[in-house]
This record gives C-alpha cells, sequence and structure tokens, in this order.
C-alpha cells in the first residue's frame, strides 16, 4: 500500500465502473481504521503526521470511489481522457436541444408538480447516461465516450440543482 496507488489499488478493487457500495463502504471502513491517526498516539509526531496523511488518501480515495459520477471521471482521468469541463464544453446538438426544452420547462412550471416531473425526467436522463458510462468504461473501452457521457452528467447536476432551487423558492413564496 503505498499513498500513490490509484484509488482501485489502494481499497483492492478492479478499476472498473461497475462496483458494490457496500464493499466500498466495508473497505473504506477497514482502510480507515488501519490509518487511523489515534492509533500512531504513542508514536511521536512523525508517525501522526503521516497517519494522518493516510487518512485524508483514504477519505478522499473514498469520495470518489463512492459516488458514480466521480468514480467515472476518475476512470476517465486513469484511462487518457481526463474531462476537462471547464476547457471542453462541447455537448451533441440533440443533448443541448434537450436541456433547452427542459430549462423553458422549468421557466414555465408554477406548481411543485410541474417540476417534480421535470426533475424525474432529469433523473431517469442521468440514470441511463451513468448506465452509458459503464457501459463505455467497463465494456467498450471508450474512455474519450465515457469522458463526454460524464460532462454531460455534470450538465445534468447542475441543472437538477436548479430545480431544487426552484422547488424551494416555490415553497416559499
Amino acid at each position: 500500500m503505498r499513498l500513490d496507488d490509484d484509488d482501485f489499488t489502494l481499497f483492492g478493487l478492479p478499476q472498473r465502473f461497475a462496483q458494490d457500495g457496500a464493499d466500498i463502504a466495508q473497505r473504506w471502513k477497514a482502510l480507515a481504521a488501519k490509518v487511523h491517526p489515534d492509533r500512531f498516539a504513542a508514536e511521536g509526531a512523525a508517525s501522526q503526521r503521516l497517519a494522518m496523511q493516510w487518512s485524508l488518501r483514504v477519505n478522499e480515495a473514498h469520495q470518489r470511489l463512492r459516488d458514480p459520477l466521480k468514480r467515472a471521471s476518475y476512470l476517465c482521468e486513469l484511462r487518457g481522457a481526463p474531462i476537462q469541463a471547464n476547457e471542453n464544453t462541447r455537448m451533441p446538438a440533440a443533448f443541448l436541444m434537450e436541456q433547452m426544452e427542459w430549462r423553458e420547462s422549468l421557466d414555465e412550471a408554477r406548481t411543485p408538480e410541474a417540476i417534480l416531473a421535470i426533475d424525474q425526467q432529469v433523473a431517469a436522463r442521468e440514470r441511463a447516461l451513468l448506465a452509458q458510462a459503464g457501459r463505455q468504461l467497463d465494456d467498450e473501452d471508450n474512455a474519450a465516450g465515457a469522458a463526454e457521457s460524464v460532462r454531460a452528467l455534470m450538465f445534468l447536476t447542475r441543472f437538477r440543482a436548479d430545480i431544487d432551487q426552484r422547488l424551494e423558492a416555490l415553497e416559499h413564496s
């Protein structure tokens, strides 16, 4: 076990998108207990600092591995297809049209039910894109395609935050 191991190696998992969330949680608990700084309290400041580094490293890896979007993004980077969401904002025209239609629908929605209906559509699209990214990473060896799917998922995540804000505003008006 080395600090510079990738997250999957650190957790003893295969480098795949498809993972068992309970297995990730179990491995995290075991690793976190193994490197917890309190275990090294009697060994001096240097050992405690190293334990803190390990603890931070294990927790960061856990955050990436347990979240499907972060896991997909991380796998893309490991496979040479970084997401570069700030530099690469190109999206397929059909996806952009879908986004525009949803945004118009959200602007026109006047009831929580109408907003929740949009949210359900977006959630279904998110599930489909996550499944697509999983296939691209695990079955098709298509990290570049998966990176495009991840960028689309990032758009949807931001849009769902807008939906939540709109629902909140409606509740308080």
